[in-house]
């Protein structure tokens, strides 16, 4: 009896799921599809440093790295992926450190972009129903040696288009060790009949645009308010290789001791990080 009610089940949810994907692919709207579909992509880059000056050479190497003119590039990129045009670009690098761009998109036709003079690592661009941002912040432990790059990238639609089909264009262009990733549906638009749709496209789970070789590197966790449209998805690296978080200096280079200290220094900041709050002294 079981059985058979959990098979009628399996049989009713395909059997939905299914009229989901017919009510999407067959919908029309009545004028401009009003939803805003924004994305979120945080992600932590960790290292660590034995001196000070080692500190400062790290945020000299990702200023250089993720300067505006190479942020400039990787947005560029997910404008095109999505399918959007670029109508203008603001660039700005921080002093000390740091470095922002915003763009601005269109969905169809748009006027030609105009070149970018770029000094310093800050982008924006700017679209007629769009914009792309990303932010740099780049930082250091003061005492421990545990530096964290964090960059944000905001990707933010209105129409048909969604960001989401840029996700792993984005996250293989960072390779980061941790990420977060908000992805949100707001306001509303209606079909021929007037009828309200408050989301457009079939969605469960962010992991639903991730590659699955992409999903096999990283520890995902969710957490979804379906009813309000709003999906968050957190990711660490599966595989922890010491040498791989070390500046300017490698694993022979210390001893055991140095090891297993590195070690939980670098891994508390993952977790912590990853968990967002700050874990207690042993």
């Amino acid at each position: 009896m079981v059985k058979l009610i959990i098979i009628q089940l399996i049989v009713f949810f395909e059997g939905f799921e299914r009229l989901w994907e017919i009510s999407l692919e067959k919908l029309q709207l009545h004028g401009f599809n009003n939803l805003t579909k924004t994305l979120s992509f945080n992600m932590y880059d960790i290292c660590f440093t034995k001196s000070i000056e080692d500190r400062r050479a790290y945020i000299e190497y990702i200023d250089e790295q993720y300067n505006a003119a190479k942020l400039t590039e990787i947005l560029r990129n997910v404008t095109n992926i999505i399918g959007a045009k670029i109508l203008s670009i603001a660039v700005q690098d921080y002093d000390p450190q740091g470095a922002s761009v915003t763009i601005m998109i269109c969905e169809g036709s748009a006027p030609p972009e105009s070149e970018v003079q770029v000094e310093n690592p800050s982008v924006v661009a700017h679209l007629d129903k769009s914009h792309i941002t990303v932010h740099t912040y780049p930082e250091y432990h003061p005492y421990g040696g545990v530096c964290t790059f964090r960059a944000d990238i905001d990707v933010s639609t209105c129409g048909e288009i969604s960001p989401l089909i840029a996700l792993n264009y984005l996250i293989e262009s960072f390779a980061a060790d941790m990420m977060t990733l908000d992805y949100r549906v707001r306001g509303f638009t209606r079909d021929i009949t007037g009828k309200k749709m408050f989301i457009d496209h079939k969605l469960n789970s962010i992991q639903n645009y991730i590659s699955q070789d992409l999903i096999d590197q990283y520890y995902m966790i969710d957490v979804n308010v379906f009813q309000e449209n709003i999906f968050h998805t957190k990711c660490k690296l599966r595989r922890f290789d010491l040498d791989n978080y070390f500046f300017n200096f490698s694993v022979d280079d210390i001893s055991e001791d140095e090891i297993n200290i590195i070690t939980a220094k670098v891994r508390r900041e993952m977790d912590e990080v990853f968990y967002g709050k700050n874990m207690p002294d042993k």
